[in-house]
């Protein structure tokens, strides 16, 4: 499949077409054997006890790459914050990304996830080159998560 980012700009608005990579259970081994080590977008989950996926974050990482970024948020062993310690020991965690080589266009998407799932605190800011910012996803699953 071809999962990517791309951007249609009409006057001062864009809109962004999103490609997700098929989701996947966080293990070490597939992660390192799968994942590419370039900048992106990824969405982690955690499978709660009623087989619903539950969002613990939506980032982007430039440095390092999504290989190395999804392992660290995902292992126990390298996790420090001992409450997502246990989470990470306790649960299944799931994950998602898309490939990206510009940080405008993430800082865009990663915006706008934050400001529709955290709309009390998004926590990071878009690029300012657009008035107003449009998403379409797409994906391999069929994806249901709980907020």
């Amino acid at each position: 499949m071809d999962y990517g980012i791309k951007a249609q700009e009409k006057g001062k608005d864009v809109h962004y077409f999103i490609t997700w990579s098929s989701l996947a259970i966080a293990d070490r081994w597939a992660i390192n054997a799968k994942v590419p080590a370039v900048a992106g977008i990824y969405e982690i989950y955690r499978m709660d006890d009623h087989d619903h996926l539950r969002m613990l974050t939506v980032g982007q990482t430039h440095y390092g790459g999504l290989r190395s970024e999804i392992r660290r948020l995902t292992d126990p062993e390298l996790m420090t914050d001992p409450a997502i310690k246990k989470i990470l020991e306790d649960e299944e965690i799931w994950f998602r990304y898309v490939p990206s080589n510009s940080a405008a266009n993430m800082a865009d998407v990663v915006w706008y996830f934050r400001k529709t799932y955290f709309p009390e605190n998004p926590g990071v800011e878009h690029s300012g080159r657009y008035r107003k910012i449009f998403m379409n996803e797409s994906a391999p699953d069929k994806l249901i998560w709980v907020p």
